[in-house]
Order: C-alpha cells, then structure tokens, then sequence
C-alpha cells in the first residue's frame, strides 16, 4: 500500500495564464518507495482564519466577514478556498507537480473579501491547508494495483499575500469589484451625467465627499 506525503514549496501567479491563476509548487514523497504509475488528485483548498494575527486596519475590513473583533472566538472558523484535480504521471519515491488554481477578485466571494483586506505588514501570510483526495495507480507484483488516496491526506501552506496581490495587480491593477443592483448602476449613472463626471471612481468619490464621508 502506497504512503503519501505532501509538501507545498511555493507559490507564484502564473504569467500567461486566460484568467488569474496561482501555482502551488507541490511536492509528492511515497515512504515505501513504490513505484506509483499515475495518481488522480482532487485537491481541496481551505483558508484558515484562525492561525494568523490581524491588525486594527486588517480586522476593519474583515469585520463584513467574521463580524465584530469581539465574536472572532466564535466566528474565525476555516472556509473554502477552492476545489481542483490534477493528475500527477509516474514516479518512483518523489516527484514535483503544479497545481494550477483558479482565482476571483468578486468581492462577494468570502476568499476575494479575506484576501482583499489583507496586507503584508503584519503577519504577510495566508494560512491554508490542502486536502487530498483521489485514485493512486501503482505497479506492484505481476500487474497493477489500485487504491484511495487516504482521506486524512493534507500539507498545510503559508502562502504570500504577496503572491496574491501580484496576482491581481497583473490582471486587475489598483481596482477592486463591486456587485450592484441594475437599479444602482442606473441611478448613478444619472448621477454621473447630471454633475458631468466622466467616470464611475469618480462619481462615488463625489458622493462620498458630499455625505461628509472620506474618498
């Protein structure tokens, strides 16, 4: 029976990729040092609030999140991140993959809201653990044996917020996104034409200056 270790080295945004991706560098160690034909993987990415400091700025912004600072004993629970398969070809002992996954900046994502109010200056990390799950096919004796992937199977990572931003600055440099209502849209819109504002930051920084709010 195969055992398996996993090891996450890195992580980096991918350069060319259609949409934001991030490459998680991973590592596959098998103990017995049979020989592994091919694995199919299904890799669950999940955040984990709880295992990282927050400052009064970070925790500001995650208060749409977690709640009040106050509840966070309650609240900071593990949430998913995302889901991806990879199939990883033969190897014998070890071997190194990427795991390429894909990323939204939608702020009405709970990953796009935690990782936006994020900064490098206090703890610098995302804390993440990947959990596995899939088919192991191996050579053994006079043919092919296959088996689970052990449920318990996962490698904690501690992943750059500095990947992520240099990820979004790539494809979406110095913005964010919001989700409105059509009605919204049409109502600053009218907004915009009314007080000849040529753009859309411009006309919510307007109106934040005039409800005494800072832009």
């Amino acid at each position: 029976m195969a055992e398996l270790t996993f090891d996450c080295l890195d992580v980096r945004p991918v350069k060319y990729a259609a949409s934001p991706t991030l490459a998680f560098a991973m590592k596959i160690t098998e103990l017995t040092a049979q020989p592994i034909h091919a694995l199919v993987l299904r890799v669950q990415l999940r955040i984990e609030p709880q295992r990282r400091r927050y400052s009064t700025a970070e925790s500001e912004l995650l208060t749409s999140l977690f709640g009040d600072r106050s509840r966070w004993g309650e609240t900071l629970r593990p949430f998913q991140f995302a889901t991806v398969a990879v199939m990883v070809p033969s190897f014998t002992r070890t071997t190194e993959f990427e795991l390429e996954v894909p990323c939204t900046y939608d702020l009405e994502v709970a990953a796009g809201k935690y990782f936006h109010a994020l900064t490098k200056d206090t703890d610098g990390v995302v804390p993440l653990v990947l959990l596995f799950s899939g088919t192991v096919f191996a050579k053994g004796g006079p043919g092919f044996w296959v088996e689970p992937v052990p449920w318990h199977t996962e490698a904690e990572c501690r992943m750059p917020i500095t990947a992520w931003e240099e990820l979004m600055d790539r494809y979406f440099p110095n913005v964010a996104w919001l989700k409105l209502h059509r009605e919204t849209i049409d109502a600053l819109l009218r907004y915009k034409s009314r007080h000849a504002i040529p753009t859309w930051d411009a006309a919510v920084e307007h109106l934040l200056l005039n409800s005494g709010g800072a832009p």
